[in-house]
C-alpha cells in the first residue's frame, strides 16, 4: 500500500510525533469527514507499506524522525514539497523563505534529487498577482533549487466554495499566459513541469500532465515493480495511484489564504492545541460509538524488480 501523509494537513511540520507513534504502532484511525461517527482502522506494517509520501511545506519538525522512521522499516518515502509565490501575508505561518529553500536542498542532499518533488501550488493569476510577477518569483524559486530537484509539480487554484471571496476562478487565457511564462522559465534551468489534477491541454508550452503519485515515481523510489490502479477518491483529471490517507481535515494551522483543507482557522487551532502524539486519531480521540471499518491492504508489490 501507499501512504499519503498528507493532503488534509501537514502531518510533517505540524504532527511530526503523532505520526511517528503511528508508524511505530501500524495503526491510525481516519475519521470519514462525510459521515460523522465513522472511520477507517488502517492497519499497517514494514511489509505491507511499499512507499510513504510525505506532503508539506515544512519538514523541518519531521527531519529528526527520518532515520528512526528508517529503522522501524520504512526506507521507501519520498517528499511533496510546496514552496509557492507567495511570502508571508498570504502564508503567515510558514519558515522564512531561506529556512525552507535550505531544508529543501538539506533534503536533496541527504535521500536524492529524485525523492524531493517541488510543488509550486497555487499558481493564481489576478488583479493583484499578475503573470509577471508569479514568473518572476518562480525564476528565484528555479535558481535556489536547481540541481536539487528532478521536476516542478505546477496546480492552478481553485475556487473551492468557501474560498470563493480569496480565489475566484481563473480565465483559460489567464492560465495559459502563464504556462507560457513559467515553461520559459523552467527551460532555462532544464527543470521538467508536470501539471497536477489539470484539464487544460499545456503540452504545447511543453507542460505535460502528471501526478504527484505515479507508478514510475514509486517504482523508481522503491525499485519494485508495482502493481497499482488509479484512485477513484480524487478529482478525475488527478493522475494519481490509490493511496492511503492518514490525514484530517480542518487540523491545519498554516494559515495559507488559499487552503481547501481547513475551512474553520480557530478550530483547526484548537484541535492542533490540544491534539494527542499518542492518539490514533489526529486531533481527538476515538468516539465510543463510532463505527470502525478496519482494512489491512496488502503490499503492492509484483515480486520483480523495476529498473
Amino acid at each position: 500500500m501507499i501512504l499519503s501523509a498528507s493532503r488534509r494537513t501537514d502531518l510533517p511540520s505540524l504532527y511530526p510525533e503523532w505520526l511517528y507513534n503511528r508508524l511505530r504502532e501500524g495503526c491510525v484511525i481516519v475519521p470519514n469527514p462525510y459521515r460523522t461517527g465513522h472511520a477507517v482502522k488502517l492497519m499497517f506494517s514494514p511489509e505491507t507499506v511499499d512507499c510513504i509520501v510525505f506532503w508539506t511545506k515544512n519538514p523541518i519538525p519531521l527531519e529528526p524522525y527520518l532515520s528512526r522512521i528508517e529503522r522501524l522499516g520504512y526506507p521507501n518515502y519520498y517528499f511533496s514539497y510546496t514552496i509557492t509565490a507567495f511570502g508571508g501575508e498570504e502564508e503567515p505561518n510558514l519558515l522564512p523563505l531561506e529556512e525552507r529553500l535550505e531544508s529543501f536542498r538539506r533534503l536533496s542532499r541527504r535521500l536524492g534529487a529524485e525523492r524531493v518533488d517541488w510543488r509550486f501550488d497555487p499558481v493564481l493569476i489576478n488583479e493583484k498577482y499578475s503573470v509577471e510577477w508569479t514568473a518572476e518569483r518562480f525564476g528565484v524559486l528555479c535558481r535556489e533549487l536547481n540541481g536539487f530537484t528532478k521536476r516542478c509539480i505546477l496546480s492552478f487554484a481553485d475556487p473551492y466554495r468557501h474560498l470563493k471571496n480569496s480565489v475566484p476562478p481563473m480565465k483559460e487565457e489567464e492560465i495559459q499566459e502563464a504556462a507560457k511564462a513559467l515553461a520559459a522559465e523552467a527551460s532555462r534551468w532544464n527543470l521538467p513541469l508536470v501539471t497536477c489534477a489539470e484539464e487544460m491541454n499545456l503540452t504545447g508550452y511543453g507542460i505535460h500532465p502528471g501526478a504527484c503519485i505515479s507508478r514510475e515515481k514509486l517504482e523508481a523510489v522503491t525499485g519494485n515493480q508495482l502493481k497499482v490502479k488509479k484512485d477513484a477518491g480524487q478529482r478525475p483529471a488527478c493522475g494519481c495511484v490509490e493511496s492511503y490517507e492518514i490525514g484530517a481535515y480542518n487540523t491545519c494551522v498554516n494559515g495559507c489564504f488559499y487552503c481547501y483543507a481547513t475551512r474553520n482557522r480557530d478550530a483547526a487551532r484548537r484541535v492542533y492545541a490540544a491534539h494527542s502524539p499518542f492518539s490514533p486519531v489526529l486531533g481527538g480521540i476515538p468516539g465510543q460509538n463510532w463505527i470502525l471499518n478496519e482494512k489491512n491492504p496488502p503490499s503492492l508489490q509484483t515480486g520483480q524488480i523495476a529498473f
